[in-house]
């Protein structure tokens, strides 16, 4: 076996990670991704020679993507009405795009759920775009990189698709979308029928299988392998892809540390499916599919909704799929789950008195206290809790979107902190007493401290939006544990109206314990 592998060219061996063949010396510093896949061909490789009956019976058109110059800019599109964010449509006036798209790139992909809630605002939002945009669209680019970044394809996908771009760079990112969406045969019918945009051999190859032309591949394949433009390592993997015999007597391959897409896809086709866990947040999507096992499932659910990625309904749909079979570690976290909920549908005060410490325990645990407060912060009000219980029922229902709601019709708890606390999510913390040094430095972000330059002049400048981005770092600098970039961060959120931000903020970090 081992000679007929040497001898077809089917050497086992990881992929290299390449990025994409059509981005640009100047896109490729400015993205926050660094995975996507080589899917598309420069000029030299695109073209097979005209006598190859294989490759002329490809998916590809082999013509030059020409974008008009005055073709519209993506760089406005969003799915979030200017209105409805309560942002500007000039929010990027003034700003270079270059420095736009570093500051996009380098914002932090699992902040604080509040600062995480605003850049997601940001990246969703119908903006005019900024000066120096163009049809290639590099700002949107590095918006639907961020969502990328963030595991966030459904709002990728969606964002892709409203530009009507044929572009290649917009393109590779909604071929990959389509991939780890589980939609692979769409985006490969998408490339068949999309002008001027050339796949690669590789790339060409998966799609004629999947599109049902397995001869047409092979005869591919023979002729990439031909030419020199496939690597021992991709001839090995599609090689086995396109052969399922090959691949269950086969040498097994040895899966890249770091897999494209399309690597991930063909692996897990061949029965060498890769643990999304080491892998980036996008790959997590791929075990949402009702084929991944329950506990993969409710893995890359909790990852996903943990950056806001995945709604908490869902997560909980995930979640009582059925009943937990094992116990400990995550069966332990889906049983309280599940048996809270039932105390609080039959009105089990004492039960849900019992149970909620341990789930919200577990939950904390997970990182995923946001989600359990928007399940049931509003739920607890239902049931008559008394205590520590009703004290952190409290805490959780301040967590929720109903915080301001909750802090005044409902007294206070006992504690320290409870009055300071029901206080900031009135927005008037100054009414109660500070109980530690960071509630005396919320308080004080709430008296308009003055902002340092990085803040102040851009917002003279009248940029806003590179304003609003600057302040991400001293946001995160302050959820470290800087409490002069925690006063400086809530005043910068007030002065420029996004009042709601800066109090969920400083609610975070005063229940949430992420500091340091």
């Amino acid at each position: 076996m081992k000679k007929r592998l040497v001898q077809q060219g089917l050497v086992a061996g990881a992929f290299a990670l390449v990025s994409g063949t059509i981005a640009t010396a100047q896109d490729a510093p400015l993205s926050s991704i660094d995975w996507l896949s080589d899917s598309l061909a420069t000029p030299a490789a695109a073209v097979a020679p005209r006598n190859e009956p294989g490759v002329a019976n490809s998916a590809s058109v082999e013509s030059i993507t020409v974008v008009p110059l005055d073709a519209p800019s993506p760089d406005g599109i969003g799915l979030i009405p200017r209105r409805q964010a309560g942002l500007p449509g000039s929010l990027w006036a003034g700003s270079d795009l270059d420095q736009l798209r570093r500051l996009i790139a380098t914002l932090p992909v699992d902040p604080l759920p509040a600062q995480q809630d605003l850049i997601r605002l940001i990246l969703l939002t119908e903006l005019d775009p900024p000066m120096g945009a163009g049809p290639e669209g590099l700002l949107f680019q590095a918006r639907v990189d961020a969502l990328l970044a963030r595991g966030a394809l459904d709002e990728a996908a969606e964002m892709l698709e409203r530009t009507g771009s044929n572009s290649p760079a917009i393109f590779q990112r909604a071929f990959d979308v389509a991939l780890l969406q589980g939609h692979e045969t769409a985006g490969c019918e998408r490339l068949r029928e999309t002008p001027g945009i050339s796949p690669n051999f590789t790339t060409r190859i998966f799609c004629l299988a999947r599109t049902g032309d397995w001869h047409a591949a092979a005869l591919t394949l023979e002729s990439a392998r031909a030419l020199g433009h496939v690597s021992e390592a991709e001839d090995a993997l599609l090689a086995y892809f396109l052969d399922p015999e090959l691949a269950d007597t086969g040498e097994k391959l040895t899966a890249p540390a770091h897999p494209s897409p399309l690597e991930f896809l063909m692996f897990q086709a061949i029965g060498e499916g890769m643990p999304t866990n080491p892998l980036p947040l996008a790959f997590a999507n791929a075990d949402l599919s009702t084929t991944a096992g329950w506990k993969a499932r409710i893995g890359a659910a909790e990852r996903l909704a943990r950056v806001g990625s995945l709604s908490p309904e869902r997560l909980f749909t995930i979640y009582s799929e059925r009943r937990p079979a094992a116990s400990g570690g995550v069966w332990e976290r889906v049983a309280l789950i599940q048996s809270l909920d039932a105390a609080l549908k039959a009105g089990d005060d004492k039960k849900v008195s019992t149970l909620l410490p341990q789930a919200w325990e577990a939950m904390a645990a997970e990182r995923l206290e946001i989600p359990f407060a928007t399940l049931f912060g509003t739920r607890l009000e239902e049931v008559q809790l008394t205590g520590q219980a009703g004290a952190l029922a409290f805490r959780i229902g301040l967590l929720s979107d109903q915080y301001e709601r909750l802090a005044l019709t409902h007294p206070a708890p006992p504690g320290a902190d409870g009055p300071f606390l029901a206080a900031l999510a009135k927005g008037m913390p100054g009414e109660a007493a500070a109980p530690d040094a960071l509630a005396r430095a919320i308080a004080d972000g709430f008296n308009a401290p003055a902002l340092p330059e990085s803040l102040s002049r851009p917002l003279a400048d009248g940029r806003l939006g590179e304003a609003i981005l600057q302040a991400m770092a001293v946001m995160e600098s302050g959820t470290h544990g800087d409490l002069e970039d925690v006063t400086v961060a809530i005043g910068f959120l007030r002065e420029v109206r996004l009042e709601e931000a800066a109090r969920k903020y400083g609610l975070q970090l005063m229940l949430l314990h992420r500091r340091g």
